[in-house]
């Protein structure tokens, strides 16, 4: 971008600027720290300057918005064709109460659901089940069979609306029952949109829910792509998911290295099924989360988009640029949400999901200030969707496409976090022999990932003790009397509903009808079939949640982690 004349014009100039302007002051005052880093402890330079970035080559890692390598955002036009879509996250009690809130998002301007589980749920039990006691509906809403998926979605036209759906070992049976609720409102299959998080190796290295083994668990994952490559092609069957893997305590570079190796993982699955890479890599997508470092997280969502068209290219052969193009979701850092004066949140929150919208993101959910007590209250969600429609509308963001290209910071640190992630992958790529996916089940079995987080999560809360990492609020800037806004509770009653409803549904379904669509799921699961026929067949008979996920236990056993010590 610079000829060398120049650059040695720029030394120069640096140099006279570094003995004549900086010095004095330096020796005079001083600096605030003794040294600057990032929340993940990347250390970051005073300034920068073209010097920082001589070697950047303007096609190859730059280019434009909508072309490879999509370092400058995956549309031509981003923000300024259609904002990004406010998916805020919902979920509470049983399907009435959540459906509520849906609509109430719905009018305050909200585009898109996000549906947030019980545990219960996640973990493919039903609300009847011993070891759900005293959980039902109280992190998400309670789904145990398509009943519930009807109440949740009464008066919500799916075909007029994107919907994600944030759950994992039990990712297809929420998948089949809402495609099961497509076919019941009339809406073609190849017209529904969403995401279905469906990432289960996300979940053996980070989140840790998990029914079955990983290697069964990645076939079905593949059984869903493969299923909507076919049937739902507007629909995402996996996100990809690097939030969690932060929230567990990651670096920057971990999030990012470790969620593109799972994608790459799951390409390759899908390639060793015999499936064409054009046909389904159009249809994955990611989840990051956005973390208080501007700076980093606008670099690593760039750095992120580069790798995987490069990689997707280069590995994998693909050529359409649908293929080459990552398209993620981004949420604002649960992690650095604080109890203490929880209205400092809010700020925070603006930060993040500003340098979500400058690193290009293509959905976006804020997180609301009073969830670091209780699940939001109406209040809380409503600034947190105002905290997207004020830098959509109000802050000019929106309006010039990858605002922060060019910048000599953004850029230097762009190719440092790629060249650090690029070093995980490849490090992945080598403990399985050459295949990624072989890598990233060998670093599950010998505790890698786990080693890895764990270490940058226990570096980073010794900075914080040690006061190098100030959290306002914390471990400074404290108030003797602190803040407490009135949080949502759940109605203690939600159980007893849940199961009533759960036994009235048993009551009155076929159970002849039921016990032949488990016997096909397991028929289909024995001769290696793909499940989902058998799923929605079993859902639309009523089957439940747990009995369809116990099919999947008795055949390949419960889950127990056992990490290979070194």
């Amino acid at each position: 971008m610079f000829d060398d004349d120049e650059l040695d014009d720029i030394r120069e100039q640096r140099a006279e600027w570094e003995e004549n302007t900086l010095e004095p002051i330096l020796e005079a005052h001083g600096e605030r720290k003794e040294r600057f880093a990032t929340v993940s402890n990347h250390e970051v330079d005073r300034l920068y300057t073209p010097e920082d970035i001589a070697d950047l080559d303007f096609d190859e890692d730059l280019g434009f918005p909508g072309e490879p390598p999509y370092t400058r955002g995956p549309y031509p036009t981003m923000y300024r064709g259609r904002t990004w879509t406010m998916r805020q996250f919902a979920g509470f009690g049983t399907a009435e109460e959540t459906n509520e809130r849906f609509h109430y998002l719905i009018d305050e301007g909200q585009t898109g659901l996000s549906t947030a589980f019980d545990m219960p749920s996640l973990m493919g039990l039903d609300s009847d089940a011993p070891m759900s006691e005293g959980e039902v509906g109280k992190e998400g809403v309670a789904v145990d069979t398509l009943r519930d998926m009807e109440i949740l979605f009464d008066g919500i036209n799916v075909g007029e609306v994107s919907t994600s759906f944030t759950i994992n070992p039990s990712a297809a049976v929420v998948y089949a029952m809402y495609i099961a609720l497509a076919d019941q409102q009339g809406v073609p299959r190849d017209e529904i949109r969403g995401t279905l998080q469906n990432d289960m190796l996300k979940e053996f290295i980070a989140q840790r829910e998990w029914v079955i083994p990983p290697e069964p668990s990645l076939d079905i994952v593949t059984d869903t792509i493969e299923y909507a490559t076919e049937e739902t092609p507007k629909f995402h069957p996996v996100s990809i998911s690097g939030y969690h893997i932060r929230e567990a305590g990651s670096t920057a570079v971990q999030e990012a290295a470790f969620t593109l190796a799972d994608g790459f993982a799951y390409v390759e699955d899908c390639l060793d099924r015999g499936l064409e890479v054009d046909e389904f890599a159009p249809l994955l997508s990611f989840f990051f989360n956005c973390h208080n470092s501007i700076f980093e997280e606008i670099a690593k969502f760039r750095a992120s988009r580069r790798i995987y068209a490069r990689v997707m290219e280069e590995w994998y052969d693909a050529e359409r640029d649908e293929s080459k193009r990552m398209k993620f979701h981004t949420q604002t850092a649960g992690q650095s949400l604080t109890a203490q004066q929880p209205l400092n949140n809010i700020a925070r929150v603006t930060i993040q999901a500003l340098a979500a919208v400058f690193g290009g993101t293509q959905s976006l959910h804020t997180n609301s200030f009073d969830e670091a007590l209780a699940l939001p209250s109406e209040e809380a969600v409503r600034v947190a969707l105002r905290t997207q429609q004020i830098i959509s509308e109000e802050s000019g963001a929106a309006d010039i496409v990858d605002p922060m290209g060019g910048s000599f910071a953004i850029e230097k640190l762009t190719n440092e976090l790629e060249a650090e992630i690029m070093g995980y992958i490849e490090e992945i790529r080598e403990m399985g022999d050459g295949s990624v996916r072989d890598g990233v089940l060998e670093g599950i079995d010998q505790g890698y990932f786990h080693r890895e987080i764990g270490e940058a999560s226990y570096e980073y809360q010794q900075r914080v003790e040690r006061g190098e990492e100030v959290v306002v609020g914390v471990n400074e800037f404290t108030i003797e009397e602190d803040t407490s806004p009135d949080t949502l509770e759940v109605d203690e009653t939600t159980r007893e509903r849940q199961l009533a409803r759960l036994e009235e549904v048993k009551a009155d379904r076929d159970d002849e009808a039921v016990e032949a669509t488990l016997a096909a799921l397991s028929d289909a699961i024995e001769s290696d079939e793909n499940v989902m026929p058998s799923i929605i067949d079993a859902v639309k008979a009523y089957a439940s949640m747990g009995e369809i996920m116990q099919v999947f236990e008795d055949h390949y056993g419960a889950y127990q982690e056992n990490i290979t010590p070194v």
